[in-house]
């Protein structure tokens, strides 16, 4: 297992981590108990494969499965005889946690109160990684601001961070973080997967610029891209009846028989071929994976032991390619005539800039 650095801070997890969308008791009714359906037993194995294999990330949310989740992982960790100090533990804020209209959302009097909610499922004294789950409309970013701040100053978060959220929307946060004084976010958790690059257009030459990590989740475009399905059994698996995350279908089966091909050359499966193309990109820390049973981890965990060689990344990133967007054409287009003739910039970088660009 490789480990780098959380965001600017001395903090390292590992490049896999361990997504609990899937933990939550059998038989439930719910959104995420569609997903989930898991005893505590089976969580106890999945968590103690994903800590031999070196991972220490664990992310979880306080909305997963109404709180179940969070609850077996805290559950799982205490029957391992896990020490605290060597696991990262990452939860989320701001989905509905109640009926009443201030049991949502990224205000101060939602945090602190879910903070404590969370705190208490875990089993733990701190979060690590305290994420803000989705984008507030309503609430003044110096409100969330200060009450992360305020939870890393009484130690019961140590690292603040935001998902689902716009480049623009956590560069001005930060901005803000810094002429207050305040704590900053240090990473951003959002979707990327070979059939969904959005993130190259803003948000990855904003985490490399900002020295921010990215944490990708549903690296798999929610189990489309595992090798499993095809355009003939697309609504099987978790998509029958949670078709999300939103991909171009013809995309992504272009993708899958690109992978399909160097899954046989590295006598691998779609799945790992899957994560380790997300892995090797230089923007993202780390994966998120999800699994329900251990035959579903081992896929994923095979990603560890995948090297994609520079041919294998051409094929890639040929079949899975953005379309131009404006300003981004744009700036391609112009951003060449800046440099002086006979000038020659290092493969990869932002003529524009001179730095190493984030996106392939």
């Amino acid at each position: 297992m490789r480990y780098k650095q959380l965001g600017n801070t001395g903090l390292f997890v590992s490049e896999l981590c361990l997504g609990t969308m899937t933990f939550g008791p059998p038989g439930q009714a719910g959104l995420y108990h569609d997903i989930a359906g898991m005893d505590q037993a089976t969580a106890d194995k999945i968590v103690q494969r994903c800590l031999d294999a070196g991972v220490n990330l664990f992310d979880t949310a306080d909305v997963y499965t109404h709180g179940h989740a969070e609850r077996m992982l805290g559950q799982a960790l205490k029957n391992l005889g896990v020490a605290r100090k060597d696991v990262v533990i990452a939860t989320k804020v701001f989905n509905p946690s109640g009926a009443g209209p201030n049991d949502r959302g990224a205000s101060r009097g939602h945090i602190m109160d879910a903070v404590v909610a969370s705190l208490a499922r875990l089993q733990t004294e701190y979060i690590d990684l305290y994420q803000v789950h989705a984008n507030d409309p309503v609430t003044p970013l110096e409100e969330t601001l200060r009450a992360f701040d305020d939870l890393v100053s009484r130690g019961l978060v140590r690292h603040a961070g935001v998902s689902n959220w716009p480049a623009w929307r956590i560069a001005k946060a930060n901005g803000i973080a810094e002429r207050r004084g305040y704590g900053r976010f240090e990473t951003v958790q959002a979707y990327y997967s070979i059939a969904g690059r959005d993130v190259e257009r803003e948000l990855a030459p904003m985490v490399s610029e900002e020295k921010m990590g990215l944490l990708a989740w549903s690296p798999l475009a929610g189990g489309l891209l595992s090798g499993k399905f095809g355009p003939d059994s697309i609504n099987q698996g978790r998509r029958a009846t949670f078709n999300f995350p939103p991909v171009d279908n013809d995309k992504a089966w272009a993708c899958v028989a690109a992978m399909r091909t160097i899954a046989e050359k590295h006598a691998a499966n779609v799945a790992s071929v899957a994560l380790a193309y997300v892995l090797a990109k230089p923007f993202v820390t780390s994966v998120v994976m999800g699994a329900k049973r251990l035959d579903q981890l081992e896929q994923n965990l095979g990603a560890m032991n995948l090297e994609l060689d520079a041919d294998d990344l051409s094929q890639l990133d040929s079949v899975s390619k953005l379309t131009p967007e404006y300003p981004g054409w744009m700036l391609e287009r112009t951003a060449a005539t800046r440099m002086p003739a006979g000038v020659q910039l290092k493969p990869g970088a932002d003529a524009s800039t001179g730095r190493q660009t984030a996106s392939s």
